[in-house]
């Protein structure tokens, strides 16, 4: 039998191991979080189900264009949600939209997103913890405002006041509209529109702005979200559409959304920042 010294030294050296797992990733060299065969990466979350998914809203296709995808069908509301937290990374994804759509959201806006620094347990943007969501800031992705930043506010079940992430960053006086050229202004429990988001815009199926950056409906969209600490940077198709500073949340999960719209992801990747 150990002496208790021996087994307290262990105890204590197991709960700092465990601490040290549980710390957020820094990538130092790519990391591959889609890897072409399976949702290995991931977990689900539907509101319906839970970490269920008997329906298969999210699955692995063998090839669509030529390469295997990611196919979230849209018919629940939730995600697929990685199973590390990450900090400090160069998010780089391909998307596109399918075809199908489902009620409520059948003849709207096709819909979903990429919440990233996500933080607590999944359901956690209601305080009944059925939320499809979590606290998190969003990479917003629908038609006409692929790029726009939702600030997503959520719970923890030991205290009772919302915990709301904040940024800052420059806006178009009068609007919540990115202009790096705006006036400052610290955010949070909104949602900051991309630089040239149509004024507009109508939450219609198929909608096309007048000077999207998002490509059309079938052809694949290069998505890049920089988070450097609290900064954060968005591209969409090579154009930066949102900078933010200072921002509260820092690290966490990505959720990548169903929202009643089908839609493929065949890249989704961290990287290196470069400093």
């Amino acid at each position: 039998m150990k002496p208790l010294r021996s087994l307290s030294l262990s105890l204590s050296l197991a709960l700092a191991l465990a601490a040290r797992a549980a710390e957020p990733i820094t990538p130092r060299e790519p990391i591959v979080l889609f890897n072409g065969t399976d949702l290995s990466n991931f977990t689900t979350w539907e509101t319906k189900h839970g970490k269920s998914d008997p329906d298969h809203v999210f699955t692995v296709v063998d090839q669509i264009d030529g390469a295997p995808a990611i196919r979230i069908s849209g018919q629940y509301y939730g995600g697929i949600v990685t199973k590390a937290e990450y900090t400090n990374y160069r998010l780089v994804v391909e998307c596109r939209w399918g075809l199908v759509t489902w009620k409520p959201r059948h003849d709207r806006a096709r819909d979903s997103g990429i919440l990233l620094h996500c933080q607590g347990e999944e359901g956690n943007a209601a305080k009944a913890f059925n939320s499809p969501w979590m606290r998190s800031v969003e990479f917003q992705i629908i038609e006409g405002g692929t790029g726009d930043v939702i600030l997503v506010a959520g719970y923890d079940r030991d205290r009772p006041d919302v915990i709301a992430p904040s940024l800052k960053t420059k806006v178009t006086e009068g609007t919540k509209r990115w202009n790096p050229s705006g006036i400052p202004g610290e955010f949070s429990k909104v949602r900051i529109d991309w630089l040239r988001r149509d004024p507009d815009w109508k939450d219609v199926l198929g909608f096309r702005g007048r000077a999207d950056a998002e490509k059309p409906t079938g052809q694949w969209n290069h998505l890049e979200a920089i988070c450097d600490g609290g900064n954060i940077t968005y591209f969409v198709n090579g154009e930066k559409v949102m900078e933010a500073w200072d921002g509260s949340f820092k690290h966490g999960r990505l959720l990548f959304q169903s929202e009643g719209a089908e839609i493929f992801f065949r890249k989704i990747e961290l990287h290196p920042l470069k400093k």
